[in-house]
């Protein structure tokens, strides 16, 4: 874990903080897309996204690439009221508390070998979609972006704009996404990438539209910042290392159910994009509900907060 001062804090727009935090010592460099771990409470943490400062000026050669040797760490985090609490306590900090941190990781980078790049946000979910273009923007990458906004209430959306120029297209009206998105994916050149970050109407809408295009599943790429709760139908685990058997609600997660039974197991985004609890399954078959597992990783693997056994099935896990 990484022991962080706060050394500011911002509040650029209605319900969201921004953090910046340095350490005691060189910080780890992180590549685009990339979040810490921030804990809120003993054990708890939430991934949140690292967020660039573009200098005003752009880069110059004498800039770093971002992320690479970082004096502070930025995030900007959208308050939840409703939430566990995570949010609650980052819009509580002040200059000169202390947090600890995981070191950063990324599931959302950028694919080097694209030749184009349509990067997508939605609300919140601008923050990796800002590192992704200040990335580009340094390099002279070939990027294009989308944000999808309520009039003034996105954080960095000036920030996005000193990066992209007339690259950037901006949609208030929900109305004007799917046009917008159309345009995008089907002008864009062969071998492309899109990321969309945001709500999962907004993923899904990018998806289909892909579809229609006839991008291939893999140029497509996301990570939610809401999840949609892991209900469902009710099932067993059996854990194959004790031999247990876990019986898992239909209002609860795998991973909840795991708590539950006092039974040990890695976590971190509980939201199924960071990775942390996947699992292997030695047999069963798994209704998949995570954004991070590649069609090739899904079999004989699931992620344990947002992913369930397919009706009817008992799945035995590597426990």
């Amino acid at each position: 874990m990484l022991e962080l001062r706060v050394a500011d804090v911002a509040t650029p727009c209605a319900g969201v903080r921004s953090v910046t935090l340095v350490g005691d010592g060189p910080l780890p460099s992180y590549p685009p897309g990339a979040h810490v771990g921030l804990e809120w409470a003993p054990g708890r943490l939430n991934p949140y996204s690292l967020t660039p400062t573009p200098s005003p000026r752009g880069p110059t050669p004498r800039d770093l690439p971002p992320g690479l040797d970082p004096e502070e760490y930025h995030l900007s985090i959208a308050l939840r009221p409703d939430g566990e609490g995570g949010s609650r306590r980052v819009h509580a900090l002040a200059p000169g508390d202390r947090v600890r941190a995981t070191p950063p990781r990324s599931s959302f980078p950028p694919v080097g070998t694209a030749a184009h790049h349509v990067l997508v946000a939605g609300g919140i979910g601008v923050t990796p979609v800002l590192a992704h273009a200040a990335w580009h923007a340094f390099w002279g990458n070939s990027f294009e972006v989308l944000l999808v906004q309520r009039p003034g209430v996105t954080p960095h959306a000036a920030d996005l704009r000193a990066l992209a120029g007339d690259r950037l297209a901006r949609a208030t009206d929900r109305t004007a996404v799917p046009a917008l998105l159309d345009e995008a994916l089907r002008g864009a050149p062969w071998n492309s990438h899109v990321y969309t970050c945001g709500p999962p109407g907004l993923i899904a809408a990018v998806a289909a539209t892909a579809r229609r295009a006839h991008w291939v599943a893999d140029r497509v790429h996301a990570e939610p910042f809401v999840h949609a709760p892991a209900t469902g139908t009710p099932f067993t685990a059996v854990l194959r290392r004790s031999g247990r058997e876990v019986a898992v609600g239909a209002g609860e997660s795998l991973l909840d159910a795991l708590d539950r039974a006092g039974v040990a197991a890695p976590r971190l985004c509980r939201q199924g994009v960071c990775g942390e609890c996947v699992t292997e399954v030695a047999a069963g078959r798994v209704e998949h509900r995570d954004t991070v597992l590649g069609d090739d990783e899904r079999d004989g693997h699931m992620a344990l907060c947002v992913s369930r056994a397919a009706v009817g099935e008992t799945v035995e896990l590597q426990l």
